[in-house]
């Protein structure tokens, strides 16, 4: 009688234990399982990134010349340079 009532008071007291045990395991297992897919769409999201800096980056540099180009131009026939920045800037639109 003495060993089934402390089997019992082991079992009532560690039921409980095995079931939070049991209920954490499955909530980190979701959330591995959450995290694994936000990795990917990171990954996915840096790849676009990636792929739209290098798509960006000649057009950068064709703008920095028309930049550079406009500066010597307003140095050379400051008239002429402004009319262009007017057509660009007005008639472009």
């Amino acid at each position: 009688m003495k060993n089934g009532f402390i089997t019992g008071i082991v079992v009532f007291l560690v039921a409980p234990l095995i079931a939070v045990t049991i209920y954490h395991f499955i909530v980190i297992k979701n959330l591995n399982t959450e995290l694994s897919e936000s990795r990917q769409k990171v990954d996915s999201l840096q790849f676009q990134v990636d792929s739209l800096d290098a798509e960006l980056f000649p057009i950068q540099v064709e703008l920095g010349r028309y930049e550079m180009a406009y500066e010597i131009f307003l140095q050379r026939n400051q008239k002429a340079a402004q009319q262009y920045g007017t057509i660009i800037s007005e008639e472009t639109e």
